[in-house]
Formats: C-alpha cells, structure tokens, sequence
C-alpha cells in the first residue's frame, strides 16, 4: 500500500476570496456581555439587516441664499433587526437577556473576515406561526454605540 503526503496546512485556513462578490453562507452573529472575553454564537441566523446609517440633514440656508443649503449632520444608528430560525436552545440562550437596558457588546463576522462591531440593548419577538412555515424570531438589537465596520486583519483579494 502506498501511503500519500497531505499537506494539512493547506485545510487550516479556508480562505474566502471576496473579489467577484461575496456569498453571505456562513455568516455569522455573536454576543457577549462586557464581563465576558468570548463571544456566544447566536445559531441559525437568516437575515442581517442593512448596516450603516446616513447622516441627518442639517439646514443651514440663511435669509441670502437663493436655494436651500444643507450639511451632513450625526448619523442615526438605527435599530438592528435580525431574522432567526427557532432551534430551542438558541432562543433560550437569549431570553432572560432580553427586554433590560443592560448593553451587549455584538459582532457580526463574514466569510471573507468582515467583522461589525456594536453595543446595544435588545429584544426578542416570535414570528408568526404558519401551516408549513419555520418558526423564526427577531433579535432586535437598539445600537447605543456603532456599528463599527472593520476590514479583515489579513485580506488577500
């Protein structure tokens, strides 16, 4: 019998090139509270909203101008709603967290290594039950700080 060298190196890091689009399989939520150091995978999430926010409009038109002037002012962090599949456990995890004021420190991470950081305070809602249907929750997540967008340490596309 011959025996083949493999080279395991190869299987340690699955490298996920971001340049001619990016698949969100394999997304992934995390939460910790400040006293924690690891981050608690939330399982089975199916939608991440849109992350951002666009500044508000400051009106700064005076009594001489001819047209409306504006500047870009604070940017609104918006409520983060989350779409997840029920599975039990990863429900249960979060629901004597929910409905306080106490801050989570939240992270999402993408294929490529894109991580958002956030903070915030969150609630859980349970979906509507249908014949045939999954039965799904909402994670909303009220941002009091971020979210911070962050580049992979090491990207390579």
């Amino acid at each position: 019998m011959k025996l083949l060298k493999t080279d395991l190196q190869k299987f340690a890091e699955t490298f996920v090139d971001p340049s001619l689009g990016l698949l969100t399989k394999g997304t992934k939520l995390a939460f910790k509270s400040s006293s924690e150091t690891d981050f608690v995978e939330v399982a089975a999430v199916k939608t991440v909203p849109d992350i951002g926010s666009d500044p508000d409009k400051v009106d700064v038109t005076s009594l001489e101008d001819g047209k409306k002037k504006s500047i870009a002012g604070l940017q609104d962090s918006t409520n983060l709603a989350f779409g997840v599949v029920y599975k039990g456990k990863n429900f249960y995890q979060l629901l004597d967290k929910q409905g306080t004021d106490k801050q989570y420190d939240w992270k999402i991470t993408y294929p490529d290594g894109l991580t958002v950081t956030f903070k915030g305070a969150f609630s859980l809602k349970l979906g509507n039950a249908e014949v045939n249907k999954s039965m799904d929750y909402t994670i909303t997540v009220v941002v009091s700080d971020g979210p911070d967008i962050a580049a992979p340490e090491n990207p390579k596309a």
